[in-house]
């Protein structure tokens, strides 16, 4: 037990998944964060805007509990899970009204480890499975579920069937993403657990994204045709979308220095833990951006507008990366700064909308009545 207290201390004092907020000042609203580095190339005339916009048009629901994951369904309303309580509930959208439909067998929650990241699957319109990652007692793993919605509330949810176990678990650094790509690819992040050598370790899936067919068997094209390692040396990659282009971005935790905005190419190596950040050196790729620690810790992200759109955790704030195809075309923008404290998850919900996740009840917040709450936004 005294050696569990301490890896989570180091991990929350190292910049981990659910860093504290320290009180450092965070940049004004609306204003880019000098500290937010990104690749300085014009802005695009057909691209978006160097600078944005984020306006709160609704509060879609109140009163989450850790909530986690997002997957919307083919109507609209959407499936959050709670990743301490291991339960999916579906959230109407027209009404915010919450139902849930079941619990999911094997979860068991501690540190930052729970029931984490939702996906539907590509055939969902006639197969009606929900994959979830989730943490149990020996591993990480992700599994699909039938969500049968002729049943009772409560009782919607199949067994779970494994499709990929042995991720690594650990107290920190559990990743947890979990998103079908254009492909209809599985993608899922993974963490290193605080155990830095994983990440550079190919055998591991900590450290890691990784790519399988919807059955969790090694893609098409992956870097090695037995593997379902993707790319390699990441500390905790929480954050996984694609672009109009079809391009894989990802968000991961630094260590004391450094959050990173990655573009993902299959088989390369992203530093952690020879690197964090810009100028890791021959052989590691750098970042597309980077933030302080402290202005970032990201957890989800969605691309909408022609931006990326970035949900952090211990900066309490939504950031904006708009892109020029694979670099910004100008500087990250924070938005929201400490308005609704941690932010975990960003979902695009069509056109100019999101959906963003607040992450206050997760045990490192500070929650405040109606906690945790779902917010429906208007970007640009």
């Amino acid at each position: 037990m005294a050696a569990l207290v301490l890896l989570f201390a180091a991990g929350c004092s190292s910049g981990g998944e659910n860093s504290p907020t320290d009180g450092t000042p965070g940049s004004s609203k609306g204003a880019a964060t000098p500290s937010a580095t990104a690749s300085s190339t014009a802005p695009s005339p057909s691209g978006p805007p160097a600078k944005g916009s984020v306006k709160v048009l609704s509060t879609l629901t109140e009163d989450l509990k850790s909530p986690w994951g997002v997957a919307a369904l083919p109507g609209g309303d959407l499936l959050v899970s709670s990743r301490d309580e291991g339960t999916i509930t579906r959230i109407d959208v027209e009404s915010g009204k919450k139902t849930e439909i079941g619990s999911v067998p094997g979860v068991e929650p501690g540190g930052e480890g729970g029931l984490m990241g939702l996906a539907l699957s590509p055939s969902f319109a006639s197969d009606h499975q929900v994959y979830a990652y989730f943490t149990t007692a020996s591993d990480n793993r992700i599994a699909r579920l039938l969500y049968d919605e002729q049943k009772p509330p409560g009782q919607q949810l199949g067994a779970p069937d494994t499709v990929l176990r042995g991720i690594p678990k650990g107290v920190v650094h559990n990743g947890g993403r979990i998103a079908f790509g254009p492909d209809k690819m599985l993608y899922a992040g993974t963490g290193e657990t605080g155990d830095t050598g994983l990440a550079q370790d190919k055998k591991s899936l900590g450290g890691k994204i990784l790519r399988m067919t919807p059955d969790g068997q090694p893609a098409h094209g992956n870097p090695e045709p037995d593997s379902v390692v993707y790319s390699y040396g990441h500390r905790n990659v929480q954050g996984l979308a694609w672009d109009s282009e079809k391009r894989l971005w990802a968000a991961e935790f630094g260590q004391k220095t450094w959050d990173e905005l990655n573009l993902i190419e299959p088989g390369k190596n992203y530093g952690w833990p020879e690197a964090e950040g810009k100028g890791g050196g021959s052989g590691f790729v750098d970042p597309v951006a980077q933030w302080k620690t402290e202005e970032a810790s990201p957890s989800g992200i969605a691309y909408a507008q022609g931006s990326i759109w970035m949900a952090a955790l211990q900066g309490e704030r939504l950031w904006r990366i708009p892109l020029s195809g694979a670099e910004p075309s100008a500087d990250p923008q924070a938005f929201l700064d400490e308005e609704y404290g941690r932010l975990r998850t960003v979902v695009a919900a069509g056109g100019n909308k999101l959906w963003l996740v607040t992450s206050e009840t997760d045990g490192r917040g500070t929650p405040e009545p109606g906690d945790d709450k779902i917010l429906q936004l208007e970007v640009r």
